[in-house]
């Protein structure tokens, strides 16, 4: 496994009391190694115990290979109950009212 960290980015922000915060940003970009095996007649990817640790996910679970500009994200959230969510917080804002008067 290796890591590099980028360069951290500085800028300077006001708080919402006015105070001028120093905000610092820095990314780390963790390299690891993945071997492919055969499994049967498919190909299986084995997974360090350490990243299944920092993606909070274990044995049997789920996890999703999103496709994007830069390649593959491996990711446990699943983007169709995310776009799913999303729908549902348009509905609750556009309906506040309604949704306000039925709680009461």
């Amino acid at each position: 496994m290796g890591w590099a960290a980028t360069n951290p980015t500085h800028r300077k922000v006001r708080d919402e009391w006015g105070t001028l915060v120093l905000q610092c940003c820095i990314i780390i970009n963790i390299t690891m190694k993945l071997k492919l095996r055969p499994v049967g007649t498919s190909t299986g990817l084995v997974l360090p115990k350490e990243m299944l640790t920092r993606m909070k996910v274990r044995k049997d679970d789920m996890l999703f290979a999103v496709e994007t500009p830069d390649g593959y994200l491996l990711t446990p959230y699943d983007p169709e109950v995310d776009m799913q969510l999303e729908k549902g917080r348009k509905l609750i804002r556009k309906y506040r009212e309604a949704f306000r008067a039925l709680a009461k």
